[in-house]
């Protein structure tokens, strides 16, 4: 049984980690370094690398599939991206070529001294802990294996993980809170950025809709909680001020 105190404790370590993990990814995500390795492996410019080896992990799946997986881009943004990669490689490679740049940008910015060993053994924790239903995005990234041999490499990988599963739990609280996706992007994002993440011509939502996205926030930690009760007070601490010093600290 977990008690009130616990749960306030709980809330406090998602609010605490959700941000620097989310913003920590989108760094790696929007990175011309990133490009640049789907540019080497023989993407052409654009989203072709950032989609194939995103959803690469649900193998070869067809558009709509993987635009109702997905969620929050742009439907024309998404189709475009999945379709341009088909050519370059399989998606089992994609998703492949995908990770090993995740890892190598992790090892490029994650900052020396941070205890990643901890940090990768906390993290592994609430990964193998989460029910995955629902959540096909996550799961099939909590499907590829982390090397042993590369800690730093490997947290990167972790949190990009983790990442997947708070945007796959926050895509299921919108859609049980009455919200389209597309109105979630704009209420959070604005209406200039929905655009840059693909939705095309999107305009502002009805000012009666945002209590509704309030509450999907919401309910995403609680759909997080679980993960969090798993981990002991002093874990939940320790592993909030690892995400903090892995996501925040001066890269060396």
């Amino acid at each position: 049984m977990v008690s009130d105190l616990q749960r306030m404790e709980i809330f406090d370590c998602i609010a605490a980690v959700a941000r620097p993990i989310h913003d920590f990814g989108d760094e790696f995500m929007s990175d011309e370094a990133t490009a640049a390795v789907g540019l080497r492996a023989g993407f052409s410019p654009g989203r072709g690398f950032y989609c194939r080896g995103r959803f690469g992990v649900l193998g070869e799946a067809s558009v709509p599939v993987v635009q109702a997986v997905q969620g929050f881009l742009g439907p024309g943004l998404v189709t475009a991206g999945w379709l341009a990669g088909r050519s370059v490689m399989p998606a089992e490679e994609a998703a492949c070529c995908y990770a090993r740049a995740v890892r190598e940008w992790g090892r490029a910015h994650i900052p020396a001294g941070v205890d990643v060993e901890h940090f990768n053994r906390l993290a592994q924790q609430l990964i193998d802990t989460a029910d995955a239903d629902a959540l096909p995005l996550f799961a099939g990234w909590r499907a590829r294996p982390c090397p042993a041999d590369d800690p730093v490499g490997a947290a990167m990988q972790r949190v990009h993980v983790l990442r997947e599963h708070r945007g796959a739990c926050h895509l299921a609280a919108v859609r049980l809170c009455g919200l389209s996706a597309r109105e979630a992007v704009v209420i959070n994002l604005g209406v200039e950025r929905a655009a840059h993440y693909g939705w095309q011509e999107p305009h502002s939502v009805a000012e009666a809709l945002i209590p509704r996205w309030r509450r999907a926030e919401q309910l995403t930690d609680e759909l997080q909680a679980p993960l969090y009760a798993t981990l002991a007070d002093r874990q939940r601490t320790e592993f909030a001020q690892l995400v903090d010093a892995l996501t925040t600290s001066p890269a060396p």
